[in-house]
């Protein structure tokens, strides 16, 4: 079993930080004058539904990450012989011999915390160490006989531009979702996805765009149309200016995130958005 180094991020805990997608910690710089210029670029990915117009422009950040070097999931008996849990903080540190303090310790820490955050009213949340675990969450929220599918963000150019203005070619196809799951991974020694589910009604978009360098991506969207249960400090809302529950949120994924949905019934699997 190889467990690779976290890339993490060090600093000074802030509890005046933004929340991230998860309830990490954020942080976004206010600024009057030019807030987006001081704004963490990576948080460049929220929008709103009314942004979702052919010839739309906004500037997205799109991390470009190198498979070969990403943790891999553990099958399931590995992960369950591996404590996962904040209260065994400090023998983790010893299992993967990282320093306390030191970027990876505390990105493994990060990941610990947001796992085990209290979900939001109308949320099922679950962090899987293994793709086993994912499924059986998946399947769990999905139902035990149904069949689903994955989609997810494709890159169609070879690019290492992170942030530039995209523009919407198409228009955007909504993939039906009348219930879904999102996973996002998480910075850990090993592949970690926070997985979660919400009782409100959300939106599934494929988007198709093209980068002012020419890059294209096929971009995976989805818009929380109920927001009023959401954390005031959730950084979406700094980003786009907004309150909890005045308008819907919505946001793009990296490529290396996963939105499972059940397999449509109908022929056509995608329809226009009018």
């Amino acid at each position: 079993m190889v467990l690779q180094c976290v890339d993490g991020k060090g600093g000074a805990r802030d509890d005046s930080q933004s929340e991230g997608m998860h309830g990490e910690p954020v942080h976004v710089h206010d600024h009057p004058s030019s807030h987006m210029d001081h704004m963490d670029h990576s948080l460049l990915v929220f929008f709103t539904l009314n942004d979702l117009k052919v010839g739309r422009t906004m500037p997205i950040y799109f991390p470009k990450k190198d498979p070969s070097k990403s943790p891999r999931l553990l099958p399931r008996e590995d992960a369950n012989s591996i404590p996962f849990s904040y209260e065994k903080f400090p023998y983790l540190l010893q299992f993967f011999s990282f320093s306390n303090g030191s970027p990876q310790a505390i990105a493994m820490e990060d990941t610990l915390r947001a796992c085990e955050i209290k979900p939001i009213k109308g949320e099922v949340k679950f962090c899987a160490t293994s793709l086993d675990s994912m499924l059986d969450f998946v399947q769990g929220i999905l139902g035990l006989e149904s069949r689903f599918k994955v989609v997810s963000t494709s890159y169609l150019t070879e690019s290492s531009i992170l942030l530039q203005n995209y523009t919407i070619l198409e228009v955007p196809k909504e993939v039906p979702a009348p219930k879904m799951v999102a996973c996002h991974t998480m910075t850990y020694p090993y592949a970690v996805f926070y997985c979660h589910s919400q009782e409100t009604k959300n939106k599934v978009f494929m988007v198709s765009l093209i980068g002012e360098n020419g890059d294209r991506v096929e971009a995976l969207a989805v818009c929380h149309l109920d927001t009023s249960q959401w954390s005031r400090n959730h950084v979406s809302f700094k980003v786009l200016g907004i309150e909890p529950g005045s308008s819907d949120v919505c946001h793009f994924f990296p490529e290396d995130n996963l939105v499972y949905v059940p397999m449509p019934t109908m022929s056509n699997n995608l329809i226009n958005v009018m």
